[in-house]
């Protein structure tokens, strides 16, 4: 009877110790065999609630694993640029605030440049986003090895990045980071089997000289940049305090323009357009103007470019066309003879899907002959897509209006498109005719064009024409048609109105000269 009981004790000091007990031999069907089957039964669930046990745990592990791991892939998602791996903006927002307080208790100066790069939009839609996103990896290295370990270049999105420069001694230092940034991106990229050479602006503000939060200097450096692409692109810019308040400006401006339609506060001044033969006012163009109450008299050249940053330069410019094409048969309803109407369209303008449409509204609606309708392009927006372009063309003209080139000559080198596109008229570039009377070159490019256009039958207006000897030499030349202040001045309607009331009482006279006998 001991050797069952001894069988017991030793499984049960095995369980005791968190060993697996070997299973007792039951040798008996009395009391001491009955408790050893009970026993052996207890340990075969015990033995089964520990692998359960164990099972569970390996998993809840596995599980823990996982959810850590997804943890840290959501903090890298979180803190960093998926596409190049670098700081992403919130990423980039904690380091800047850090590196400021640094900077404050050490009295260090940093830098922070935006850098973006130039026209990259164009190798998206040429090459597509594969190839620009292969371009964003290439600079991002370079970006890399060009900086200090300790400096943190970040990618805000798009072709956006922004690099933070430590401990900087001042401009000149930066300066030279800022050009060896410039020459590291310049350099040929293979992206997509295709080289490219790519280019990039820079703007600049230093810390704690702009001494302002983090979304103002991020700011700052991006009105800087701004200068940089006004400048040309493939250049740096650092901020000053004039920028900002141009910017600032700027805003002004869009804001008031905004309701300056609803406000009657838009007018449109004509100048002439002179027949170079008979002397006669053949055309007037309408020239947009803007006095606010509040700002005053706003010049094109400071509010035409927030138009078309803005987006606003579409309804101004429907607006424009509207004013001239009512004013245009409005003369007409004066007893006047109809002139030829020009108008000047955007790139914005003449992009928009609807153009068309508007205009053919717009001549329907004022009741304008189209043939007295001029429309005035200029020569960048005929560089892109030239299927699309003549489509649009081709509608216009479709309307039995005129197509005519603004500042003809400053414009692209390829003149294949006057012989594709159906145009009426070229407009010489007032920067050539201000010195055809004495410069040499500037004759002859006149020469050329006047040559050009005839044989393309077409009519040559030029412009900036100011003094007799400009006219004289144009005359000379052949030219068809002069606008400029040597015939008129911009002009409010009523004034024009004068104007060809006097040209065709003018031409009359000739005319009746002309008849008399003797």
């Amino acid at each position: 009877m001991s050797r069952p009981l001894r069988d017991l004790q030793r499984a049960a000091q095995e369980i005791a110790a968190g060993r697996t007990a070997v299973p007792v031999a039951v040798t008996s069907r009395d009391e001491a065999g009955q408790l050893a089957e009970a026993f052996n039964t207890m340990t075969q669930r015990l033995t089964q609630a520990n692998a359960e046990l164990n099972a569970s745990n390996q998993h809840l592990q596995g599980e823990l694993a996982v959810r850590r791991r997804v943890e840290q892939e959501l903090e890298q998602l979180a803190r960093f640029d998926v596409l190049t791996g670098l700081p992403n903006r919130k990423r980039f927002l904690d380091r800047m605030e850090e590196a400021t307080r640094h900077a404050d208790r050490a009295g260090h100066q940093i830098a922070l440049m935006f850098l973006d790069l130039d026209r990259f939009k164009e190798i998206n839609d040429t090459l597509g986003h594969g190839v620009g996103d292969e371009v964003l990896q290439q600079v991002t290295a370079r970006l890399q090895a060009t900086l200090r370990h300790t400096d943190t270049v970040s990618r805000l999105g798009g072709d956006e990045f922004t690099v933070l420069l430590e401990q900087v001694s001042g401009t000149d230092h930066v300066s030279e980071v800022a050009r060896k940034i410039l020459e590291a991106v310049r350099a040929p990229v293979i992206a997509g089997g295709c080289e490219l050479v790519i280019s990039a602006s820079i703007g600049i503000t230093l810390y704690p000289a702009d001494n302002h939060g983090t979304d103002e200097l991020l700011r700052h450096a991006d009105l800087a940049l701004y200068q940089a692409k006004a400048a040309g692109r493939n250049t740096y810019h650092f901020h000053t305090e004039a920028l900002s308040t141009a910017a600032g400006m700027r805003l002004k401006i869009e804001r008031h323009l905004r309701h300056a339609i609803a406000r009657n506060e838009l007018t449109l001044h004509y100048q002439t357009r002179t027949d170079a033969r008979h002397g006669r006012v053949t055309g007037v163009e309408a020239l947009l103007r803007w006095h606010s109450p509040e700002l005053g008299d706003i010049g094109p050249a400071e509010f035409i470019p927030v138009a078309e940053d803005s987006g606003l330069i579409l309804p101004v410019g429907e607006w424009v066309l509207q004013e001239a094409c009512r004013q245009q048969v409005a003369w007409q309803v004066d007893g006047l003879e109809p002139v030829v109407m020009a108008v000047n369209l955007s790139a914005r303008q003449f992009w928009q899907n609807d153009l068309a449409e508007t205009v053919e509204r717009v001549i329907r609606q004022t009741g304008i002959d189209p043939a007295y309708l001029e429309l005035e392009l200029t020569e960048g927006m005929l560089m892109h897509d030239s299927a699309h372009v003549l489509a649009i063309m081709e509608r216009l003209h479709g309307l039995g209006l005129r197509l005519s080139i603004d500042d003809f000559g400053t414009g692209y080198s390829s003149l294949s498109y006057l012989k594709r596109f159906p145009l009426h008229r070229l407009k010489i570039d007032r920067s050539f005719v201000k010195e055809v009377d004495s410069d040499a070159n500037d004759t002859a490019i006149v020469a050329a064009i006047l040559a050009l256009a005839k044989g393309l039958n077409l009519q040559v207006t030029a412009e900036g024409v100011e003094t007799p000897g400009q006219v004289s030499q144009l005359d000379g030349m052949g030219c068809d048609e002069y606008q400029g202040f040597y015939f008129s001045q911009p002009a409010a309607p009523e004034e024009v109105l004068t104007m060809l009331r006097a040209s065709r009482a003018g031409e009359e006279a000739v005319e009746k000269a002309r008849r008399a006998p003797g």
